[in-house]
Protein backbone atom coordinates (compact mmCIF):
# COMPACT_ATOMS: atom_id res chain seq x y z
CA UNK A 1 0.00 0.00 0.00
CA UNK A 2 0.98 3.60 -0.59
CA UNK A 3 -0.20 6.99 0.61
CA UNK A 4 0.16 9.21 -2.44
CA UNK A 5 2.81 11.32 -0.68
CA UNK A 6 5.63 11.29 -3.22
CA UNK A 7 9.02 11.03 -1.53
CA UNK A 8 11.05 12.40 -4.39
CA UNK A 9 11.73 12.69 -8.10
CA UNK A 10 14.33 10.27 -9.43
CA UNK A 11 15.98 9.69 -12.82
CA UNK A 12 15.64 6.71 -15.16
CA UNK A 13 19.23 5.62 -15.85
CA UNK A 14 18.42 2.88 -18.39
CA UNK A 15 15.51 1.22 -20.17
CA UNK A 16 15.83 -2.30 -21.57
CA UNK A 17 12.98 -3.72 -23.63
CA UNK A 18 12.38 -7.46 -23.79
CA UNK A 19 9.64 -9.61 -25.25
CA UNK A 20 6.44 -8.85 -23.35
CA UNK A 21 7.84 -6.06 -21.18
CA UNK A 22 10.72 -3.81 -20.22
CA UNK A 23 13.18 -3.31 -17.37
CA UNK A 24 13.71 0.09 -15.78
CA UNK A 25 16.82 1.01 -13.83
CA UNK A 26 16.11 3.98 -11.57
CA UNK A 27 18.70 6.02 -9.72
CA UNK A 28 17.04 5.97 -6.29
CA UNK A 29 19.99 7.35 -4.30
CA UNK A 30 18.86 7.80 -0.66
CA UNK A 31 15.47 6.18 -1.40
CA UNK A 32 17.22 2.83 -1.91
CA UNK A 33 18.17 2.66 1.77
CA UNK A 34 17.19 -0.72 3.27
CA UNK A 35 15.31 -1.64 0.08
CA UNK A 36 15.14 -5.42 -0.32
CA UNK A 37 14.75 -7.49 -3.46
CA UNK A 38 11.03 -8.20 -3.91
CA UNK A 39 9.95 -4.99 -2.19
CA UNK A 40 7.25 -2.79 -3.72
CA UNK A 41 7.95 0.74 -4.94
CA UNK A 42 5.49 3.11 -6.60
CA UNK A 43 6.95 4.54 -9.83
CA UNK A 44 4.71 7.29 -11.23
CA UNK A 45 2.01 5.69 -9.10
CA UNK A 46 2.54 2.18 -10.48
CA UNK A 47 3.38 -0.52 -7.94
CA UNK A 48 6.53 -2.30 -9.16
CA UNK A 49 8.69 -5.01 -7.62
CA UNK A 50 12.41 -4.48 -7.16
CA UNK A 51 14.20 -7.29 -8.99
CA UNK A 52 17.79 -6.09 -8.60
CA UNK A 53 19.32 -3.57 -6.20
CA UNK A 54 22.62 -1.81 -5.65
CA UNK A 55 23.62 0.89 -3.18
CA UNK A 56 22.06 3.69 -5.24
CA UNK A 57 19.81 2.16 -7.89
CA UNK A 58 17.16 -0.51 -8.34
CA UNK A 59 15.74 -2.33 -11.34
CA UNK A 60 12.08 -3.11 -11.98
CA UNK A 61 10.41 -5.32 -14.60
CA UNK A 62 7.24 -3.94 -16.19
CA UNK A 63 4.87 -6.38 -17.90
CA UNK A 64 2.85 -5.61 -21.04
CA UNK A 65 -0.45 -5.06 -19.22
CA UNK A 66 1.18 -2.34 -17.11
CA UNK A 67 2.79 -0.78 -20.19
CA UNK A 68 -0.58 -0.69 -21.94
CA UNK A 69 -2.29 1.00 -18.99
CA UNK A 70 0.37 3.47 -17.84
CA UNK A 71 2.87 6.05 -19.04
CA UNK A 72 5.77 3.78 -18.09
CA UNK A 73 5.69 2.72 -21.76
CA UNK A 74 6.83 6.21 -22.80
CA UNK A 75 9.81 6.46 -20.45
CA UNK A 76 13.35 6.71 -21.75
CA UNK A 77 16.77 7.07 -20.19
CA UNK A 78 17.13 10.48 -18.55
CA UNK A 79 13.42 10.91 -17.80
CA UNK A 80 12.27 11.59 -14.25
CA UNK A 81 9.61 9.76 -12.26
CA UNK A 82 7.80 10.09 -8.94
CA UNK A 83 8.95 7.61 -6.30
CA UNK A 84 7.19 6.43 -3.15
CA UNK A 85 8.38 3.54 -1.02
CA UNK A 86 5.67 1.23 0.34
CA UNK A 87 4.11 2.44 3.58
CA UNK A 88 4.88 0.60 6.81
CA UNK A 89 2.71 -0.13 9.81
CA UNK A 90 2.87 2.82 12.16
CA UNK A 91 3.79 5.38 9.48
CA UNK A 92 1.88 8.64 9.43
CA UNK A 93 -0.71 8.59 6.62
CA UNK A 94 -0.73 12.11 5.24
CA UNK A 95 -2.44 11.25 1.96
CA UNK A 96 -4.82 8.43 1.04
CA UNK A 97 -4.62 4.66 0.77
CA UNK A 98 -3.43 3.77 -2.74
CA UNK A 99 -2.92 0.34 -4.23
CA UNK A 100 -0.51 1.35 -6.97
CA UNK A 101 -2.85 -0.23 -9.53
CA UNK A 102 -3.32 2.46 -12.19
CA UNK A 103 -6.82 2.59 -13.68
CA UNK A 104 -6.07 4.51 -16.86
CA UNK A 105 -4.09 7.35 -18.36
CA UNK A 106 -5.17 10.96 -18.63
CA UNK A 107 -3.74 13.79 -20.68
CA UNK A 108 -2.84 17.32 -19.64
CA UNK A 109 -5.16 19.61 -21.57
CA UNK A 110 -4.37 22.99 -20.06
CA UNK A 111 -1.99 24.52 -17.53
CA UNK A 112 -2.90 27.86 -16.02
CA UNK A 113 -0.13 29.45 -13.97
CA UNK A 114 -0.57 32.66 -12.01
CA UNK A 115 1.41 33.95 -9.00
CA UNK A 116 1.27 31.23 -6.30
CA UNK A 117 -1.36 29.25 -8.26
CA UNK A 118 -0.94 26.40 -10.72
CA UNK A 119 -4.19 24.95 -12.07
CA UNK A 120 -4.12 21.92 -14.35
CA UNK A 121 -6.97 20.51 -16.44
CA UNK A 122 -6.77 16.81 -17.30
CA UNK A 123 -8.77 14.94 -19.91
CA UNK A 124 -9.75 11.28 -19.65
CA UNK A 125 -12.45 8.92 -20.91
CA UNK A 126 -15.73 10.08 -19.40
CA UNK A 127 -16.54 6.58 -18.13
CA UNK A 128 -13.97 7.15 -15.38
CA UNK A 129 -15.39 10.47 -14.22
CA UNK A 130 -18.24 8.73 -12.39
CA UNK A 131 -15.63 7.89 -9.74
CA UNK A 132 -14.81 11.55 -9.10
CA UNK A 133 -16.53 14.04 -6.84
CA UNK A 134 -15.58 17.68 -6.19
CA UNK A 135 -13.18 17.88 -3.24
CA UNK A 136 -12.65 14.14 -3.47
CA UNK A 137 -9.22 12.81 -4.31
CA UNK A 138 -7.38 11.26 -7.23
CA UNK A 139 -3.81 10.01 -7.59
CA UNK A 140 -1.94 11.53 -10.55
CA UNK A 141 1.42 9.91 -11.30
CA UNK A 142 1.31 8.67 -7.73
CA UNK A 143 0.58 12.03 -6.08
CA UNK A 144 -2.63 12.21 -4.05
CA UNK A 145 -4.46 15.39 -5.05
CA UNK A 146 -7.81 17.07 -4.42
CA UNK A 147 -10.26 17.38 -7.32
CA UNK A 148 -11.45 20.95 -7.92
CA UNK A 149 -13.86 20.87 -10.88
CA UNK A 150 -15.32 18.13 -13.08
CA UNK A 151 -16.65 18.38 -16.64
CA UNK A 152 -18.01 15.95 -19.21
CA UNK A 153 -14.61 14.46 -20.00
CA UNK A 154 -12.20 16.48 -17.87
CA UNK A 155 -11.33 17.41 -14.31
CA UNK A 156 -9.00 19.93 -12.71
CA UNK A 157 -6.67 20.19 -9.73
CA UNK A 158 -4.75 23.05 -8.14
CA UNK A 159 -1.12 22.48 -7.21
CA UNK A 160 0.81 24.22 -4.46
CA UNK A 161 4.50 25.14 -4.95
CA UNK A 162 5.62 22.22 -2.74
CA UNK A 163 3.81 19.71 -4.97
CA UNK A 164 5.37 21.26 -8.07
CA UNK A 165 8.82 20.96 -6.49
CA UNK A 166 8.39 17.45 -5.08
CA UNK A 167 6.67 15.70 -8.01
CA UNK A 168 7.05 15.32 -11.77
CA UNK A 169 3.87 17.38 -12.21
CA UNK A 170 6.11 20.40 -11.91
CA UNK A 171 7.98 19.22 -15.01
CA UNK A 172 4.96 18.28 -17.10
CA UNK A 173 3.72 20.23 -20.13
CA UNK A 174 0.42 20.23 -22.01
CA UNK A 175 -0.42 17.08 -24.01
CA UNK A 176 1.69 14.82 -21.77
CA UNK A 177 0.13 11.64 -20.39
CA UNK A 178 -0.28 10.93 -16.69
CA UNK A 179 -1.27 7.86 -14.67
CA UNK A 180 -4.60 7.99 -12.84
CA UNK A 181 -5.75 5.93 -9.87
CA UNK A 182 -9.26 6.60 -8.59
CA UNK A 183 -10.60 6.25 -5.05
CA UNK A 184 -11.24 2.53 -4.54
CA UNK A 185 -14.03 3.21 -2.02
CA UNK A 186 -15.93 5.32 -4.56
CA UNK A 187 -15.49 2.61 -7.20
CA UNK A 188 -16.97 0.01 -4.85
CA UNK A 189 -19.95 2.24 -4.02
CA UNK A 190 -20.63 3.06 -7.70
CA UNK A 191 -20.44 -0.58 -8.81
CA UNK A 192 -22.64 -1.72 -5.92
CA UNK A 193 -25.32 0.86 -6.74
CA UNK A 194 -25.18 0.00 -10.45
CA UNK A 195 -25.63 -3.67 -9.61
CA UNK A 196 -28.54 -3.35 -7.18
CA UNK A 197 -30.40 -0.41 -8.76
CA UNK A 198 -31.99 -2.52 -11.56
CA UNK A 199 -33.26 -4.96 -8.93
CA UNK A 200 -34.78 -2.12 -6.90
CA UNK A 201 -36.48 -0.71 -10.00
CA UNK A 202 -37.78 -4.15 -10.99
CA UNK A 203 -39.21 -4.77 -7.53
CA UNK A 204 -40.84 -1.34 -7.49
CA UNK A 205 -42.46 -1.92 -10.88
CA UNK A 206 -43.73 -5.33 -9.77
CA UNK A 207 -45.39 -3.78 -6.72
CA UNK A 208 -47.03 -1.13 -8.89
CA UNK A 209 -48.42 -3.80 -11.21
CA UNK A 210 -49.79 -5.73 -8.25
Amino acid sequence: MFTGIVQGIRRISSVTDFEGGRRLRIQLDDLSENLQKGASVAVNGVCLTAVDISESWAEFDVIQETLNRSNLSTLKSGDHVDIERASRFGDEVGGHHLSGHVDCMGIIRKIRSTPNNHDVVFGCDKEWLRYLIPKGWIAIDGASLTVVDIGENWFSVSLIPETLKQTVLGLKTESEKVNLEFDHSVKVIVHTIERILPEIKENALSKLKD
